[in-house]
């Protein structure tokens, strides 16, 4: 009987270990259809024929011979899963959980561990695989695994501390996660073994390249860009997939231009752009690194092939039915040097560098491109956005603050351009939609504040100020004081503030000679403290800080000294 039994129980074991190997081998074969229903197709049918396969093992009491199987079918299971979902979730927690709950029942542990947690599990399964020697690579595998979803999750203090356990440092001296990465060793795999999507060696290689790349770039990010050349170039030497390669070569190129070697950072560059088609990183920092070389021309011709690189769509390869380098990655970080941002900021900042490298005429043309590509978004053509932003349409598919401030940038290249009818033009566009924006647009337009620590509400003050200024401008330059008093009245009040707004009414009052109430003015002035200004200005994106050092007067200062000079002895106090 006891003869039979065992025979029934191997009989058993044989099939389910087919079923196993069967299934391991269709993902397979799915992953190299070139038919993208077929595969996922392919894919789901051997995800659901090993979740049933699992149901099947797990529903009989946990046995020491059938676990190395039981355990990779569980790793099978969680890998084709994480891969499909491209992501972690809790289930394969839960998953992994199950899995060291049954380790310890053959082991006769249930009673004691129930309260305890993954990491605690851990612990005592990994000081019961002693005496499991049959089950040492599964539970490498497993052990992999709960890494990647650690790693993922960023709990790096429990990884660290089951790297440890792992390795056999009872000291916990070692907290250098790389390192206890490195140190890991998982045992070769048995040649007669279950059939695996990915053995516990593979695991390994992603996270240690995952991890590097990751702490690399977050060095780089907090400003230690020696401390992030060793993390990025183990990184790079490691298994590393080639879109993932091009980020980290950028990275060494941004940790080289920073530490003062241009050319090695050009080197880098040069790299990340022959390893993909993922040029936007790459020619990204090489605009930097030429901005800060001095060579404007080179600089503008790498945000020409940014933008054009931004336009294509990106040719992505299907993912590997495996636990890959780029599910370990963090998601885009907007502080981080290899964020290229979209189409239209990179055409922003390719205007307003041509714009400020006295490129007047490109200027206008970027800038032209800029107005094309935020209002042509989803919808029709400009003229019925246009309309649509005339009438006050709540549903329209752009920001109405872009589109003002791209509208006042386009305006002050015109001026440059000595065209002063279509800057003027601009300019009543740009306050047409800054008065007219309703309050949920106001609020949709925080985006447009991108740098860290701007205020909508200041930003919006200083952009209708400016407009305001700008428009004034052109209407002193074609000798219509009137029409340049009203605007400049308008941006006093408009944004109390800003010094120069009072400056360009003192100035065109004196003009009209209207004196008392340019004295009037001059008082107000003089009691406002450079410090207010100064401290608004702060909180601004850089596009309007900039924008308005453009128009700010060389000449402010010696102006208020020769008007209080004329004062009136009495005045003068």
């Amino acid at each position: 009987m006891s003869r039979q039994t065992t025979s029934v129980g191997s009989s058993c074991l044989d099939l389910w270990r087919e079923k196993n190997d069967r299934l391991v081998r269709q993902a397979k074969v799915a992953q190299n259809s070139g038919l993208t229903l077929r595969r996922q197709q392919l894919a789901q049918d051997a995800l659901e024929g090993l979740r049933g396969l699992l149901h099947s093992l797990q529903g009989l009491p946990a046995a020491v011979p059938v676990l190395p199987l039981e355990l990779t079918v569980t790793c099978n299971f969680i890998i084709l899963r994480a891969s499909l979902a491209q992501g972690f979730t809790e289930d394969q927690a839960q998953d992994i959980q199950r899995s060291l709950e049954r380790v310890l029942e053959t082991q006769e542990q249930q009673g004691p561990r129930l309260e305890q947690g993954l990491r605690e599990l851990w612990d005592s399964v990994l000081r019961a695989s002693c005496l499991l020697p049959e089950l040492l690579s599964a539970l490498h595998r497993l052990v992999g695994l709960q890494a990647a979803l650690w790693l993922s999750a960023d709990r790096l203090g429990d990884l660290a501390l089951l790297l440890e356990t792992l390795n056999g440092s009872q000291s916990g001296a070692s907290k250098d996660l790389l390192l206890l990465l490195k140190t890991w060793s998982p045992p070769a795999e048995e040649l007669d073994a279950p059939l695996t999507l990915q053995d516990a060696q593979g695991l390994k290689d992603v996270l240690l390249t995952a991890f590097a790349y990751r702490q690399g770039l977050q060095e780089l990010i907090t400003g230690n860009p020696d401390k992030a050349l060793s993390s990025l170039h183990e990184a790079a030497s490691g298994l590393c997939p080639r879109p993932v390669l091009v980020q980290v070569y950028t990275a060494l190129g941004s940790c080289h231009r920073k530490m003062g070697n241009p050319q090695r950072a050009l080197l880098y560059l040069v790299a990340a752009l022959k390893e993909g088609s993922a040029w936007g990183p790459p020619l990204l920092e090489a605009s930097r690194l030429y901005q800060q070389l001095g060579d404007t021309t080179a600089e503008l011709e790498s945000l020409e092939l940014l933008v054009e690189a931004l336009n294509v769509p990106c040719s992505s390869k299907a993912p590997q039915f495996l636990i890959e380098v780029e599910l370990l990655l963090p998601p885009p970080d907007l502080a981080s040097p290899l964020h290229c941002g979209t189409q239209s900021q990179t055409k922003h900042i390719l205007a307003s560098r041509c714009l400020q490298t006295g490129r007047a005429g490109d200027a206008a043309e970027h800038y032209l491109d800029l107005l094309a590509l935020l209002l042509d978004s989803s919808e029709p053509r400009m003229s019925r956005l246009w309309e649509d932003a005339r009438k006050g349409t709540k549903e329209l598919p752009y920001c109405p603050l872009w589109v003002s401030a791209t509208h006042l940038l386009q305006g002050q290249a015109w001026v440059q351009l000595g065209a002063q009818k279509v800057a003027i033009s601009e300019f009543s566009r740009c306050l047409e939609l800054l008065f007219r924006a309703t309050p949920e647009e106001k609020e949709q337009g925080a985006a447009f504040n991108c740098e860290q620590g701007c205020k909508s509400d200041a930003a919006l003050q200083q952009l209708r100020a400016a407009a305001l200024i700008s428009r004034g401008l052109e209407w002193v330059a074609s000798g219509q004081d009137t029409k340049a008093l009203q605007d400049f009245l308008l941006s006093v009040q408009m944004c109390p503030g800003n010094r120069d707004t009072y400056f360009h009414l003192l100035q065109t009052l004196k003009r009209l000679d209207r004196r008392d109430e340019a004295t009037a003015l001059w008082w107000r002035l003089e009691a406002q403290t450079k410090g207010s200004h100064e401290d608004a200005l702060w909180s601004l994106p850089l596009y309007l800080e900039s924008y308005l050092s453009w128009i700010r007067p060389s000449d402010r200062d010696a102006f208020l000294e020769e008007f209080r000079t004329s004062l009136p002895k009495s005045c003068d106090l």
